[in-house]
């Protein structure tokens, strides 16, 4: 069984950290950065917060991070501010000499964790012995190395929200039926668009074990996996229905981590990357309602002040897992660096970065 090694785990924060000043911490970072040079990679998702955001080689979306790990050949220690699964794909896309870390070990992903390893295993020997042979899976990035591996075994390819259409389209090339996997939202949007009705879609619930679907069985061309992004999930009809009354000339963006009916309710819907975009290409003035994370929203808002821009529910939380990594966190990895240590390494076992990387790879050659 595949399994992901950390060594070794850091436990808390240690207090020096709590009683520096903002200004102290970001003079030491920009200290360390400097210091260790081309060493270090310090890659940072959308989603982080500013104070974190500022010290980045490189920001993106899952896709552009992924491509930018698998590029970098050089850097001896690349420092992740985002989440686990984003960490072990880095690993798994650099040299065995590179050294990857991640600041706070219990930035998770709320939807990665909703597929396990033994889960996804028993669905594939249920669906199969329904579907046979004609099934193929796609999962998300935001997944973990072991259902990763999973997929790359069984001739499968990862995902992300930029490139998700382009690869149900070769996943229909490959094989009669999908399987996608974990985020439901995002594979339900994307088959659609690409024509394939929602009664020809069904539900995989991994908790019963049951395949949730009306009709005959072999009328399935997309099985779902019942999972979903806890921030995503958070933008309702209602809230889209509020900005239509109060804003009228006010266009809506999502991203297809959103339900089904937002995504359909809304004006456009894409990628980290298509709203940042779409929101920089727009002309001055224009009105824009943000369905996705609020950190990514608020810094959009401040780097447009000529276009009115609001967060489509504006009681939505950040990304909390995401958030873990902060300044202080970010500090202290670089300090673990400089002082000789390898506190938080991901690092993923040899057998699942083979099987993951031809998921991976099939991805990246496509994308």
């Amino acid at each position: 069984m595949a399994s992901i090694c950390t060594i070794p785990t850091f436990g808390m924060l240690p207090e020096k950290y709590r009683h520096m000043s903002r200004e102290e911490m970001e003079h030491r970072v920009r200290e360390i950065k400097e210091q260790l040079g081309s060493e270090l990679f310090l890659p940072a998702h959308h989603y982080q917060k500013d104070e974190v955001i500022q010290f980045a080689d490189a920001t993106g979306d899952s896709l552009q991070l992924a491509q930018a790990a698998a590029k970098n050949k050089q850097a001896k220690h690349i420092v992740f501010c985002g989440v686990h699964f984003m960490a072990e794909t880095a690993d798994m896309l650099t040299t065995d000499e590179q050294i990857v870390y991640l600041p706070d070990m219990r930035a998770g992903c709320s939807m990665a964790d909703m597929a396990n390893i033994y889960q996804t295993e028993e669905a594939w020997e249920k669906l199969t012995s329904i579907f046979g042979d004609t099934i193929i899976p796609l999962t998300y990035v935001n997944s973990t190395a072991a259902i990763k591996a999973f997929t790359g075994r069984n001739g499968g390819a990862c995902v992300t929200s930029s490139n998700a259409k382009k690869m149900v389209e070769w996943a229909f090339t490959q094989k009669e039926r999908l399987f996608f996997l974990p985020d439901q939202h995002l594979g339900r949007n994307t088959a659609y668009d690409l024509g394939i009705p929602l009664e020809q879609m069904a539900v995989w619930n991994p908790i019963s074990g049951e395949l949730k679907y009306e009709g005959n069985v072999q009328d399935i061309k997309v099985i779902l996996w019942d999972g979903y992004c806890s921030v995503h999930q958070g933008f309702t009809v209602e809230n889209v229905r509020e900005v239509r009354e109060n804003y009228p000339d006010m266009k809506v963006i999502v991203h297809p981590e959103c339900s089904f009916e937002v995504v359909q309710a809304a004006d456009l819907s894409g990628s980290t990357k298509y709203i940042v975009e779409t929101i920089k290409n727009a002309p001055s003035g224009s009105s824009w309602a943000i369905g996705t994370e609020m950190n990514l929203v608020k810094r959009i808002i401040a780097e447009h002040p000529d276009k009115h821009i609001i967060c489509l529910n504006e009681n939505m939380c950040p990304c909390l897992t995401m958030n873990r990594i902060d300044l202080p966190h970010l500090l202290w990895a670089l300090e673990i660096i400089v002082n000789g240590e390898q506190g938080n390494v991901i690092k993923v076992d040899p057998e699942t970065t083979k099987e993951a990387l031809l998921a991976l790879d099939r991805m990246l050659q496509l994308a």
